[in-house]
């Protein structure tokens, strides 16, 4: 009789769910409320769209997790979440693309109708006149140097997982936890310390955009780690089933890759014969 209820593929049948409706809601709430507060009205417009988002996204992956526990992510299932994060990850790409397309068309004026406009904003050289910049090879190349070690600790992480080594996997997580949060502090003290501001030139928007929303997902990739040490706490993760493990280290690696090439571009051959800022210890 069991049998007889047995599900016959490896696919896993959603159950119905109010999240997309909770959640489609509470971004339309969120978007309005962002826009009325741009608009000269309160912050807490905001507020109520963003907790509903907020509590959308996290009963909703509670429930994607409960269905793994339970089984119903069958290897068939695992590789369409593959797909999904690859996905995903190529429109990351992408929406990095257009911040660093914006900054080497401010920076070399390729298109040449823009000419006029790039020398009534910088003057004709880049970075701008009157423009101070950070010294690549101080906070900039520290950062560099502790996320490229997280991208060691998380790989780390990973190679005990597969092996079944739950210390292992948990102290690597640890360290890709602190070396992420340290990351995050240095930027913040370097923002605080920046001789220019996001308005006013086109330098520090482009800038600041980049390296902004780069930091932004710093910090979504050390939440979502943060999410599975605690899986791991209570025992979750095993070395044939551990995507969520698996999406977040992905997700991490990207980070640590973008960061490279914002290194290279913006730090270095973006701030090339500027005067440099010394930021005060």
């Amino acid at each position: 009789m069991a049998n007889a209820h047995a599900p016959s593929h490896p696919y896993h049948l959603v159950k119905p769910s109010p999240w997309p409706l909770v959640g489609s809601i509470s971004a339309f709430v969120l978007a309005i409320g962002t826009i009325s507060w741009m608009h000269g009205s309160s912050f807490w417009w905001v507020v109520p769209g963003l907790l509903g988002v907020l509590y959308t996204m996290f009963v909703w992956w509670r429930d994607v997790i409960n269905e793994g526990q339970a089984g119903d992510h069958t290897s068939v299932v695992q590789l369409g979440f593959r797909y999904g994060m690859i996905l995903f990850i190529a429109s990351e790409v992408m929406f990095f693309v257009a911040w660093f397309w914006a900054f080497f068309n401010a920076a070399l004026g390729v298109d040449g109708t823009i000419e006029v406009a790039r020398h009534e904003f910088t003057g004709g050289i880049w970075p701008p006149q009157g423009i101070e910049v950070f010294d690549p090879w101080h906070l900039p190349l520290l950062n560099t140097l502790i996320l490229l070690t997280s991208g060691t600790t998380v790989t780390w992480a990973h190679h005990a997982l597969l092996h079944n080594d739950r210390k292992g996997l948990a102290w690597g997580l640890v360290l890709t936890i602190v070396l992420g949060l340290i990351f995050t502090a240095v930027q913040v003290y370097e923002y605080t310390h920046a001789a220019f501001s996001f308005a006013g030139n086109i330098y520090g928007a482009t800038f600041f955009m980049a390296t902004g929303f780069h930091g932004f997902h710093v910090v979504v990739g050390t939440i979502f780690l943060i999410v599975c040490l605690v899986r791991v706490g209570k025992g979750h993760f095993t070395p044939q089933a551990h995507f969520g493990f698996e999406a977040a280290a992905w997700y991490w690696h990207f980070v640590d890759v973008v960061w490279i090439f914002l290194f290279f571009s913006i730090y270095i051959w973006g701030n090339w014969g500027a005067p440099i800022h010394m930021v005060v210890e």
